[in-house]
């Protein structure tokens, strides 16, 4: 049985440089970096659940915050709703893989 994928939007405001770097590499391990603090994540709905956890629990909800945004379907549309403007960082998507 396949798991469909669906694309995740991630931005973050965190004051403290620790928890910062926390989140940042937790983030990193799910997905790509487009932004300083924003990353693109292609996961199921149960990575979604433990992402979320591990998120949260790496902030102090009384002075950062993270913003989760759902773009649809990982192979589809959602590829079509970001538009970048200057230079981007490369991406997942951005990679040819030869076999």
């Amino acid at each position: 049985m396949s798991q469909n994928l669906f694309r995740l939007l991630i931005a973050y405001d965190v004051v403290d440089d620790l928890r910062r770097t926390r989140l940042a590499k937790l983030l990193e391990s799910y997905g790509d970096r487009i932004q300083y603090s924003v990353f693109l994540i292609d996961l199921t709905a149960a990575q979604e659940v433990r992402l979320r956890k591990s998120a949260i629990a790496k902030i102090d909800i009384s002075v950062d915050s993270i913003v989760f945004c759902r773009l649809g379907d990982a192979a589809g549309a959602a590829q079509d709703r970001l538009e970048f403007v200057g230079k981007r960082r490369p991406t997942t998507d951005d990679l040819g893989f030869v076999l």
